[in-house]
């Protein structure tokens, strides 16, 4: 609603530029934009929909050697040979030379790594180079054959065997085994320096005579550390020439745990040796995969290089996962690709736009520059220029050309008119501005005058009541004292001149009371006060009353500037406060008495602050309006005069006088007084 109502305010060429460039502008770029967001998604989509189906195709292949290492083993297993050499290890003890000359023309024939035979219980018996080691019983890499029944089938994984077991079964293969690890971009932490782990795959096949009796085991595998050759097959296979255009390359890796143990990822340029065995995986692959046991079928980050990439784990035998199987392809070619064709799009579309931008703007700007031109002619009419016309607005025979002329001759008919209609406003205006200038002076003026009476005939009200009986006293005062006699009157000495100060105090509060009707001849010296001082002589006036009370003083004094006024005159106003700070709290609470210096805006201190808190009820919202005003008070014997003179005595030295309701507790009222150290000259007692 707000952007409407700014839209409302926009001139005509600006609506006119918005309609015609809002469809150009931003409904056709943000077209592009969604269509170029879709092609770079579908793109990558693309790309890993590929990289999908090449690690199924290699998984499928990976599988494949599983089932044929098992199936070979199984053949073994089977073998006429075999059998006829457990046949006659049961009449006498077979030539151990006998069974290796077995094993090997079985594992040649085969394609094999290692193989060997095992004892019914899982001992191992020989390998394929020699007698097993007498202290070799059931080694872990061994699967559960002597669980095995009738008609199960050969049993082939993955399985990591530990350097002694390799060195049991195959010792010439120990060469290939260890990988030292190289150090990766955005691998894992690690503190190993090398893989001396093997990753067989590793089948077992029960041997069983015609009666169907085990007599042994078959164990043959194939090691896949350093296994170029199974690498670069399945690399063949998922990649094979002409397979990936643009000059995009496809890699193919066998990882034991997160280690390449087995690639034909380039460490450093082409050469077929700097292959990256060692180099391992990005820990955020690692997480996903061997973490989570979930494929990744995404980027990731190859040794060097970004690639599309595929990992899918790999299990043993127990189903823990043991390595990675990945392939994937060079993502810098079709990068550069996405981006053509984007840019491409880019490029049309910007095209395009530019085209339909500037066949619009000519089309918008034959309608909005004669509107503009109207318009410019108002303003003129407006700033008083009123022989001001449009005038021929071009071919336009038009609305648009129609409403020039009739606006023309409107502008003619209101001239005369707009200037009687100017000359009778002007002298009402100045009527209307004398009139109103004296009014104000005769309310400010009466409003003063009302006040100043009031307080007149309530200054020669007190004065003529207080005044008779304040004489009266001090009369028979002194008639006290000649009555006594000088040594009798000397041991009432203090209480006397006590009640001599008294009487001359409340012929002060007359005389100041008088001061709001004729100021001028009543305005007392300026003195630099201090507000401790002050503080000091008002609680000792209110230190009967304070007394009967249980009323705790607390005294927070920080001021270093002194205040400029009459001191007596900010003692009343101390004592007023004082007093209905005490009123405010009949029976027991907390009287707060606080000064601070009063800074400037620039931190230059200027004057002095006295706080007076009670912890009384606090301040109602209508009281606290109405506070300063004249005869406005909470106590019944009270005239409500006090904070007024109080606020105006202030006010006379340039200070301010305000209430709030306090903060810093459950309840209560603050009284702050603020004071110049030099009151500005047009506030100085005449």
């Amino acid at each position: 609603m707000r952007f409407y109502e700014r839209f409302q305010r926009l001139p005509i060429r600006s609506k006119l530029l918005a309609m015609v460039l809002l469809p150009l502008v931003v409904v056709l770029p943000l077209l592009g934009l969604l269509l170029l967001v879709w092609g770079n998604v579908a793109l990558d989509r693309l790309l890993i929909t590929k990289v999908r189906s090449d690690l199924a195709v290699a998984q499928g292949y990976f599988e494949r050697v599983l089932g044929e290492v098992g199936s070979s083993t199984a053949a073994m297993a089977d073998s006429q040979a075999l059998h006829r050499a457990l046949g006659d290890s049961a009449a006498a003890p077979v030539d151990p030379g006998v069974w290796v000359a077995l094993l090997q023309a079985f594992k040649a024939r085969e394609g094999l790594d290692f193989i060997n035979l095992r004892a019914p219980d899982g001992t191992l018996l020989v390998t394929d180079f020699g007698a097993a080691p007498a202290t070799d019983r059931r080694s872990p890499a061994f699967s559960a054959a002597t669980t095995a029944t009738v008609g199960v089938r050969p049993h082939a994984s993955v399985e990591v065997l530990q350097p002694d077991e390799l060195a049991r079964l195959a010792p010439a293969l120990q060469d290939r085994v260890v990988v030292p690890l190289v150090s990766t971009r955005n691998a894992a932490p690690t503190d190993r320096t090398q893989e001396d782990r093997a990753m067989v795959v590793l089948a077992t096949a029960p041997v069983r005579d015609e009666r169907g009796t085990l007599r042994g085991h078959v164990q043959a595998g194939v090691l896949l550390n350093r296994n170029l050759p199974f690498i670069d097959h399945i690399n063949e296979i998922v990649y094979p020439e002409g397979a990936l255009p643009f000059g995009s390359r496809g890699t193919a890796t066998l990882f034991l745990d997160d280690v390449r143990i087995s690639t034909n990822v380039r460490l450093f340029g082409d050469d077929p040796k700097n292959r990256a065995i060692g180099t391992r995986v990005s820990q955020a692959v690692r997480d996903t995969v061997l973490g989570g046991g979930q494929p990744w079928l995404d980027r990731a980050f190859v040794v060097n290089d970004w690639y599309v990439s595929g990992y899918l784990p790999l299990a043993d035998g127990a189903g823990r996962r043991v390595g990675m199987l990945y392939v994937g392809y060079l993502e810098r070619p079709f990068t550069w690709l996405k981006y053509g064709v984007l840019l491409s799009i880019g490029v049309i579309f910007f095209a395009v736009m530019i085209g339909a931008t500037v066949v619009s703007l000519r089309w918008a700007r034959s309608i909005f520059k004669p509107l503009e031109q109207m318009a410019r002619t108002m303003q003129q009419v407006e700033a008083g220029k009123l022989d001001a016309r449009v005038g021929a607005v071009g071919h336009h025979p038009d609305e648009i050309g129609r409403l020039a002329a009739h606006l023309d001759h409107l502008l003619d008919v209101i001239d005369d008119k707009t200037r009687a209609l100017q000359r009778w406003g002007d002298e009402l205006d100045r009527k209307v501005v004398e009139r109103t200038h004296d009014l104000e002076q005769a309310q400010a003026q009466l409003l003063r005058s009302e006040k100043l009476a009031t307080v007149g005939q309530l200054t020669a009200s007190i004065a003529h009541e207080v005044n008779n009986p304040i004489a009266v006293i001090q009369g028979n005062l002194d008639l006290l004292r000649e009555l006594l006699g000088p040594q009798t009157a000397a041991k009432v000495d203090a209480e006397l001149r006590l009640v001599d100060e008294q009487i001359e105090r409340m012929r002060l509060i007359v005389t100041q009371l008088l001061q709001f009707a004729r100021p001028n001849e009543y305005a007392g010296y300026v003195d630099s006060v201090h507000a401790s001082r002050a503080l000091d002589d008002s609680l000792l006036l209110v230190g009967p009353q304070l007394a009967r009370t249980r009323i705790a003083v607390q005294r927070d004094e920080q001021a270093t500037a002194s205040a400029a006024i009459n001191r007596q005159e900010l003692q009343q106003v101390l004592l007023n406060l004082l007093i209905n700070a005490l009123h405010a709290m009949p029976d027991s609470g907390t009287l707060a008495l606080r000064t601070r210096d009063w800074h400037a805006a620039d931190g230059r201190v200027q004057g002095v602050q006295i706080d007076v808190a009670d912890s009384g009820p606090g301040l109602g919202p209508e009281l606290e309006s109405r506070l300063f005003q004249p005869f406005v008070t909470t106590k019944t014997d009270g005239t409500g005069l006090g904070l007024w003179i109080s606020r105006s005595l202030i006010e006379r030295y340039g200070g301010t006088l305000t209430a709030r309701n306090r903060d810093d507790g459950p309840s209560g009222a603050v009284f702050s007084v603020r004071l110049y150290s030099e009151p500005p000259a047009a506030t100085l007692p005449a």
